[in-house]
C-alpha cells in the first residue's frame, strides 16, 4: 500500500469525488465529519491538519485525516469538536495501523470518537471505553420514530407544545435558515449556557468561529452547516447548528432563549426537526456522546463510539503515551474539584484568547 501525506489545501477534484464515493458506499462512513469539508475548514485554521491518501496499484483506496503534534503524536482532524473518527476506504479494505502511523509520521494516534467499523485500529491498538452516541432513527419515517418514543415523553412535549402555542404563538420549524444573524444569535445563547455551567467555550474562539462559518450554508451534499430554528409566531424560541450530510443529521449546538425554558423548547426543537429530517431521507440524527436528559427522552438508539488509541513500538510512542497518562491524572484531579475545574476552564479560556 503506498501512502502520500498531504496538507487538506493540495486534495485535488479527483481525491475529493473518490472521498465522497466512499461515503457513499458505506453507511458506517457517512457522518458529514469525516467529510472532505470538514477536513478542509479545519486545515484552513490548523498547520498541524493532513490526510493521507492510500492508493494501490494507482488507485485510490482511502483517506486517513488527522493532525501531527509535538514527538509525533497524532489526533483526528478537528480533535476536540470532531464527533465522529476514522479511516475513510473503500469496502472490504483491511489496512496496517502501525505502518499506516509511520507512513504518516506519527508514533502514536489518540481517538475519543473512532467510528464503528474500524476494526483494524482497535485489533491492534488500545481501546479504553466504548461510549454511547445517541441517535433518532428515522429510517422507518417519522411515524416510526414517534412510535419508538416512550409514550410519556410524547406527551409531555405536546402539553408543552400547545401551551408555547397559546402563550406565544403556533410553533413552525426551518430546516435550514441561512441567516447570519441568526447564527450570531445562536452563538451568544451557546456562548452563555457553557459559561453559566463553567465549560470552556469554543464559540468564543475566532479560529473556531471561522471553521463554523466556512461550513454554513455550504452548497456540498456531504457536509453542510445547517441552522435549524423553531419559531413560536415570529420569535425564534430554539435553535440548532449541526452539519447534514444525505444519510446523517449531526447535531452540534443546540440552545434556546432562555426566555422560553419552561416549554422545554429544546426538546420541541428536535421533535420538529426529526420531521423535516425524514422528509429529506435522512437516517438518522446523531446526537453526539454524552449523557443529557434530553438526549435520553429523544433518543431510539445508541451508536457505539470508541475512545483509545494506537501506537507503533518507538521511544516516541512511550513518551505519548506517559504525557497521555500524566493529562488523564491531571484532568482527574481538576473534575474532583468544581473549584478548581472552574479555575482551570478560566485560565484555558484566557489563553485561547491570547492566542
Amino acid at each position: 500500500m503506498d501512502v502520500t501525506v498531504l496538507r487538506p489545501d493540495e486534495l485535488t477534484a479527483h481525491d475529493m469525488s473518490a472521498w465522497r464515493a466512499m461515503q457513499r458506499d458505506d453507511p458506517a462512513l457517512a457522518s458529514p465529519f469525516l467529510s472532505p469539508e470538514f477536513t478542509l475548514a479545519v486545515g484552513h485554521q490548523r498547520a498541524t491538519a493532513r490526510v493521507a491518501r492510500l492508493s494501490e496499484e494507482s488507485r485510490t483506496t482511502g483517506f486517513f485525516p488527522f493532525e501531527r503534534h509535538a514527538l509525533g503524536s497524532g489526533k483526528p482532524i478537528g480533535s476536540g469538536f470532531c464527533d465522529c473518527q476514522g479511516l475513510i476506504h473503500r469496502p472490504g479494505l483491511d489496512w496496517d495501523p502501525p505502518e499506516l502511523l509511520r507512513a504518516c509520521g506519527l508514533a502514536l494516534w489518540e481517538y475519543d470518537h473512532l467510528a464503528p467499523e474500524q476494526t483494524p485500529f482497535e485489533t491492534a491498538g488500545t481501546p479504553r471505553v466504548r461510549a454511547a452516541s445517541p441517535v433518532m432513527e428515522l429510517n422507518g419515517g417519522h411515524h416510526t420514530y414517534l412510535e419508538r418514543l416512550r409514550p410519556k415523553v410524547l406527551r409531555a412535549a405536546r402539553a408543552q407544545e400547545r401551551k408555547l402555542a397559546r402563550d406565544v404563538g403556533a410553533l413552525r420549524l426551518d430546516f435550514h435558515t441561512p441567516d447570519p444573524l441568526l447564527l450570531d444569535t445562536l452563538i451568544r445563547w451557546k456562548s452563555a449556557q457553557q459559561r453559566s455551567k463553567g465549560r470552556r467555550d469554543l464559540l468564543s474562539q475566532a479560529w473556531f468561529l471561522a471553521i463554523l462559518r466556512e461550513l454554513f450554508d455550504l452548497p456540498s451534499a456531504s457536509c453542510s452547516g445547517t441552522l435549524s430554528v423553531l419559531r413560536a409566531g415570529e420569535a425564534p424560541v430554539a435553535m440548532l447548528y449541526g452539519l447534514c450530510s444525505p444519510e446523517v443529521y449531526a447535531t452540534w449546538f443546540p440552545a434556546y432563549d432562555i426566555r422560553f425554558a419552561k416549554y422545554s423548547p429544546g426538546i420541541l426543537l428536535h421533535l420538529k426537526l426529526a420531521e423535516a429530517a425524514a422528509e429529506r431521507g435522512v437516517s438518522h440524527i446523531d446526537m453526539g456522546k454524552g449523557a443529557s436528559r434530553y438526549k435520553d427522552e429523544l433518543k431510539t438508539a445508541d451508536l457505539s463510539v470508541t475512545e483509545g488509541y494506537v501506537g507503533r513500538r518507538t521511544p516516541g510512542a512511550v513518551l505519548c503515551r506517559l504525557r497521555m497518562a500524566s493529562h488523564r491524572t491531571a484532568h482527574a484531579a481538576i473534575n474532583a474539584s468544581p473549584r478548581v475545574h472552574r479555575a482551570a476552564v478560566r485560565a484555558v479560556g484566557a489563553v485561547d484568547r491570547l492566542r
